[in-house]
């Protein structure tokens, strides 16, 4: 059984203001670095085999937390970064409904390509999903930690686990320094077995 978990990254200034960072490469802010250390003990209990981030840096720094304690180097990939937001990144979401309310809307409604040069989920979904599956097939039988951002978690995990954007809207998003534990059977394939786990102090933030 292959379990792979898979973590958002900690608190950032960008977060608690409800700014667009997409693949802004902002940092952890110190509720972040503090939210990384409360959760790598955790982490560390499954006793993973690997760990892989996401290289911009808020992913990469969660990580960094989790690989002094375990003594496992960390792995980049920047496949795992978050969803590019286009022409929103950098803005504030009051910012971006009042000069992209069409676009907006269909954002916030679901629209899985909703204009303003942001990523398309299905290309998000592809590009975290074939990460997540070569990390997986490299590491078969293990338990791997992957850092990488809320959006990217959900579509990645969405396309591994087959699901489309209707049943993947009804899921929750994950909290800063949370994840989610998918696991994978040769013959049954992949299972959600927890989602959301993480330290209970860990306020929710919107995963932009």
């Amino acid at each position: 059984m292959t379990r792979l978990l898979i973590w958002r990254h900690g608190n950032t200034d960008w977060n608690a203001a409800s700014r667009v960072q997409g693949q802004t490469d902002i940092p952890l802010n110190d509720l972040g670095r503090e939210q990384a250390r409360e959760a790598a003990p955790l982490l560390a209990a499954l006793r993973p085999d690997a760990i892989v981030a996401s290289d911009l840096s808020r992913a990469a720094d969660t990580a960094a937390a989790l690989a002094a304690l375990t003594g496992l180097p960390v792995r980049s990939d920047a496949r795992l970064r978050e969803r590019h937001f286009g022409n929103w990144q950098g803005l504030l979401l009051t910012e971006v409904a009042a000069q992209f309310p069409d676009e907006y809307a269909r954002w916030r409604a679901g629209d899985p390509a909703p204009g303003a040069d942001v990523e398309p989920l299905d290309e998000l979904g592809k590009r975290i999903g074939t990460a997540l599956h070569e990390i997986a097939d490299e590491m078969a039988g293990g338990t791997i930690v992957v850092a990488t951002h809320g959006g990217a978690a959900r579509q990645g995990c969405g396309h591994l686990l087959g699901w489309d954007h209707a049943v993947l809207r009804t899921v929750g998003p994950l909290r800063n320094c949370h994840w989610t534990e998918l696991r994978h059977h040769p013959e049954q394939g992949w299972h959600l077995r927890a989602h959301n786990v993480g330290p209970i102090t860990t306020p929710p933030t919107e995963p932009v």
